[in-house]
């Protein structure tokens, strides 16, 4: 397939129909669904370290992981622990209790995007890693400042899918074809035995595995990808071709409450592409139909986006 690229860093991706989401792996993928999207240009890889240091010494923005919380958000908790810091993961030395993710996620005080680790991190050789402790209002401040915006959920998909019409993966239907990792994900067993089998054992520089079929990289794996689509279930699939859904959109955050989640009180848009910390025994979502909601509020060290424009 010809990739095109006449605005400078973003692929053409053409219009189509195309069957979204998937009937075969987790609940909330379902019900496969076709869907209409009208053409865009897309970011050929996530914003990297690089890219958002431009923005931010352009314009001050002070990202929300450097600003403390604000308590009415979090009724209950104490104030004094309301300090501005964000999620980053820890690798347990041994297995654990998969249905408890605080023995892998820690709130790290002053981590944040210069600082993915700890205060003392750098992102020293990161130039071209993608930004990451990123909440989802710093990616719109981002792509407003770029002239830009976040992709639909559909836009998304129909991107990451490359042409492939109902295939697994984004580059076909078999994981490793002849043994060749053609994603950061995580090897072994998930969250304490990382085999690094893929050459990373956290993220990894934009376009280090190969493209899609529309020339975009890292659209599985690496790190998870804000959208501008509020989480809520998929719609049953339309009934007759004229009734298929065109530039589908979820505007109300009332659909993106998750009842029983941590912080219900705020809404959730969807993430799509997994990241190096999905792993077949525990989140195998490195998958174009793969989807989570996340409170837009939280920013962690395996999330970062992308954007594109409209035309």
């Amino acid at each position: 397939m010809t990739v095109v690229r006449i605005r400078e860093g973003m692929v053409r991706v053409p219009g189509g129909t195309f069957l979204m989401g998937s009937d075969a792996f987790y609940p909330e993928e379902r019900p496969a669904h076709r869907v209409t999207v009208d053409g865009f240009w897309m970011d050929e890889h996530p914003v990297t370290n690089a890219e958002f240091a431009r923005f931010i010494d352009a314009t001050g923005y002070v990202p929300l992981a450097e600003r403390a919380p604000d308590p009415g958000d979090y009724p209950g908790v104490d104030p004094a622990l309301l300090v501005p810091g964000s999620l980053v993961f820890r690798r347990p030395p041994h297995r654990v209790d998969l249905d408890d993710p605080r023995s892998w996620w820690a709130y790290v005080p002053g981590a944040c995007w210069r600082h993915p680790e700890e205060p003392g991190s750098t992102l020293a050789g990161r130039d071209r890693h993608p930004v990451v402790h990123v909440a989802h209002e710093d990616a719109e401040a981002y792509a407003a400042w770029a002239g830009r915006t976040l992709p639909t959920e559909a836009e998304w998909e129909f991107a990451a899918r490359g042409g492939l019409e109902g295939a697994t993966y984004v580059w076909g239907d078999e994981f490793a074809p002849d043994g060749r990792m053609l994603a950061n994900t995580w090897q072994g067993e998930f969250p304490w035995q990382n085999l690094a089998t893929d050459g990373y054992e956290g993220a990894s520089p934009v376009g280090a595995f190969p493209a899609n079929g529309y020339g975009l990289y890292d659209m599985a794996g690496n790190v998870w990808e804000w959208t501008a689509d509020y989480f809520t279930r998929h719609p049953e699939a339309a009934a007759k071709a004229c009734c298929i859904p065109r530039n589908p959109r979820v505007l109300s955050p009332e659909s993106g409450h998750v009842v029983g989640q941590p912080a219900a009180n705020i809404p959730s848009k969807v993430l799509k592409g997994g990241s190096h910390l999905c792993a077949p025994n525990y989140c195998l979502r490195y998958r174009p139909a793969a989807r989570q909601p996340q409170t837009v509020e939280t920013s962690a060290c395996h999330i970062g986006f992308r954007c594109l424009v409209r035309n």
